[in-house]
């Protein structure tokens, strides 16, 4: 019954407040009145981005073939669709609706929009997230602008999620056949993954980009050149499991960007956001240029990392004797500062790319790059590292990889430029304001 109200509503703006009527009266109170909103209720983009980050981080919940950035991304594209709906000063992303009430609740359609995609994700959370909805509408005063912002949506969000049924990402992962030739990628110790992870990655819908090899970097140094020597000797040195040659601080460095990075990225644009006192349609575009950037980042960097499947610094350095380059030594037994690597070709780096993909989005969104902030690592509880600006943290992200003994420079010099230019392209032609605003 909801989606044919839902279709319908798209045809008569009267029947969105009939299509959200029943769902608010069951999840807010109803004797509050407009002008009882709380002013310091919690930005629902914010709030949202948290509620995904906490079930991405549950173990298990996040299905091991679908790489969270498109969550991210899904559920951003809906907030802002539905709220850009009612503000209406950007284009939209992909969904228009006809004759929207400028007075609809923005809160009430980021958290109905929210909800309904995290819901048709992860259907294991449903009872969770209704009480986030809950707690969420409770703040907004219930009338007409609740439930149309509601139904708005609730819109938005079931079309968004069609539009995104079939982008590939449930498809199989690829058979991968490891190389054995010097160069190529091959399964990692200590622990020797079977298969290396969202081979068929590239062959998702990109968010933005026309196509997954738009911005595709040239290969990797051949392996005796000075570039490649240099990379080598570096990471052997730094990135060797208890180092002698790394400083406390860049073994600490190492260890502490050793998580999911999109998410250490979000957060910090929460952080921005809140410092910023930006309003819901505010954040709501700038969380999704980020998470665009940060998807499509993903999928670019698995098209390149799949074309080029460059062997890894522990392959390399293990097996440095194959490689005709006399200045490379090997050492059968070196293992990386974190113990095991990701289970993907090294060339580029993701860290690199997610990091400055995010750098960028933030330092166009306000206009500069100063910002003092406080970053807390996913995999070091109780640890904080401070910086003075996005750029700072993003290089510090970025050379992480080596001191963790991840990725050579070159993976990350590489993946920088992937991640910028990625970012430039959707922040440049996605979600811009309408010319009206523009010549103001």
């Amino acid at each position: 019954m909801k989606k044919l109200l839902i279709s319908f509503l798209l045809l008569c703006v009267s029947l969105c407040a009939q299509a959200g009527a029943a769902h608010a009266a069951s999840l807010a109170d109803r004797d509050r009145k407009p002008e009882d909103t709380p002013a310091n209720a919690p930005n629902p983009v914010i709030q949202w981005n948290r509620t995904l980050l906490m079930i991405v981080r549950t173990p298990g919940a996040q299905p091991a073939t679908i790489h969270s950035t498109r969550n991210f991304a899904i559920m951003h594209a809906a907030i802002y669709d539905a709220v850009n709906a009612i503000d209406a000063r950007h284009k939209p992303y992909l969904i228009t609706l006809p004759e929207v009430s400028p007075n609809a609740s923005q809160d009430a359609a980021a958290a109905a929009a929210a909800h309904e995609v995290l819901v048709r994700l992860y259907p294991a959370f449903k009872a969770q997230l209704d009480g986030e909805l809950q707690q969420s509408l409770a703040q907004i005063a219930d009338g007409k602008e609740k439930t149309e912002g509601i139904a708005i949506g609730l819109a938005v969000a079931d079309r968004i999620l069609a539009l995104r049924s079939n982008d590939g990402s449930n498809a199989p992962p690829i058979p991968y056949v490891f190389g054995t030739a010097p160069g190529e990628y091959q399964s990692t110790p200590p622990n020797f993954p079977p298969q290396p992870q969202f081979t068929h990655w590239s062959h998702v819908t990109p968010f933005t980009l026309n196509r997954a090899n738009q911005f595709r970097p040239g290969p990797p140094p051949k392996l005796t050149s000075d570039e490649y020597t240099d990379a080598f000797n570096e990471i052997e040195s730094l990135g060797i499991e208890n180092s002698t040659t790394a400083t406390p601080d860049k073994a600490l460095t190492g260890r502490f960007w050793n998580g999911a990075i999109q998410n250490y990225w979000n957060e910090i644009t929460q952080t921005a956001s809140q410092a910023h006192n930006l309003k819901t349609a505010e954040s709501a575009r700038l969380f999704a240029l980020l998470n665009f950037s940060l998807a499509d980042g993903v999928i670019a960097f698995y098209d390149a990392k799949y074309t080029y499947n460059f062997w890894r610094p522990v392959t390399a350095i293990r097996a440095a004797g194959t490689d005709d380059n006399p200045e490379t030594l090997a050492n059968p037994g070196w293992l990386p500062e974190v113990g095991k690597t990701a289970p993907d070709p090294s060339y580029p780096g993701a860290h690199a790319v997610i990091s400055d993909a995010a750098a960028e989005v933030l330092r166009s969104f306000f206009g500069r790059d100063r910002f003092d902030l406080d970053v807390t690592s996913e995999v070091l509880p109780g640890v904080v590292r401070s910086f003075p600006s996005f750029s700072a943290a993003a290089e510090e992200a970025t050379l992480s990889r080596i001191f963790a003994g991840q990725h050579f420079r070159f993976d990350l010099t590489t993946g920088n430029r992937l991640g910028r230019d990625v970012a430039d392209s959707v922040v440049d032609h996605l979600l811009r304001a309408h010319r009206r605003d523009e010549d103001e």
